[in-house]
Parts: structure tokens; sequence; C-alpha cells
């Protein structure tokens, strides 16, 4: 992966089929202070028909809502993990979906994460408390392609 550091904009792709979400998701980006360009799309056939249309130009991210119509962000982590061209782009679980017990939410975590997903964050109701989240995953992604491009 290259080093987001050195690189034109971060193009970053959101699977979310709540308009809402995508404006806040949107305006947190534009807070950050990061140069980027975001491409959403509304639900996981669309994801699916994006990524394979755009497979050798593919966006360095992925924030992917679980609970999507048509494929779930499920399927869609599947499906993409499956695919030759697709399976090393940085997925990022975005869910509000599931309860917030501990324990519950750290199963599903493990879950994602050996199906494929190199994060999850769960989406806060709070604008400035999204803003944390999403800057605080693109950190770690950076962090973990820095890493990989030094073994």
């Amino acid at each position: 992966m290259k080093d987001k550091r050195q690189s034109g904009p971060l193009h970053i792709l959101l699977a979310d089929d709540d308009t809402d979400d995508r404006f806040f998701f949107k305006k947190a980006l534009e807070e950050i202070s990061i140069v980027f360009r975001l491409t959403t799309v509304n639900n996981g056939e669309d994801l699916i028909n994006y990524l394979t249309e755009n497979s050798d130009h593919l966006p360095d991210v992925l924030f992917l809502d679980l609970s999507m119509p048509r494929k779930t962000g499920f399927e869609c982590l599947i499906e993409i993990k499956e695919n030759e061209k697709l399976k090393d782009l940085f997925v990022i679980m975005f869910s509000t979906s599931f309860s917030k017990d501990i324990f519950l939410e750290q199963n599903l975590i493990n879950t994602l994460s050996k199906m494929g997903a190199q994060d999850y964050i769960r989406k806060p109701a709070d604008f400035v408390q999204l803003k944390e989240v999403i800057q605080k995953a693109l950190i770690r992604m950076v962090e973990r392609a820095g890493e990989a491009g030094n073994e």
C-alpha cells in the first residue's frame, strides 16, 4: 500500500445506506484536516459493482456499514476478501447495528477480523466523537500501511 503521507488525496470509499450518516461522515472528514477524495455508495450491490469496475484503481480505504440493503456488510466483506483483485483493500467496518455490550461487540470484532476486516468502529451519536473515531481509524490505517511497507 502506498504511503499516505507522500501521495495525493486519500481516496476514501464509504458504503452506507443512511443519507444522514453519509452527510455527517463527509462533514467529519472536512473538519479532520486531511486531503481526501470521498466516494459513496448506498448499498452492498452498488459497492461490489463499484469495486469490480474500479479494481485497477481501488480506494485507499473502505468504510463499510454492516447493515445495508441488497447485500450486507458481512456479505460484501466476504466477497471482497475472496476476490483476488480486491482482497488487499483496507476495510474498516462501521456500524451502529450491534449492542454496546462489550462482550458481544468484542465477539463481533473478532469475527470481522477473522473475515479480513482490518478495523471496526462503532458509529457514535455525537459529531465530535464521530470526527475522533474516523481520525483515529485513519491514523491506524496509515500506521499499519507504514509497517507493511517496512516488512
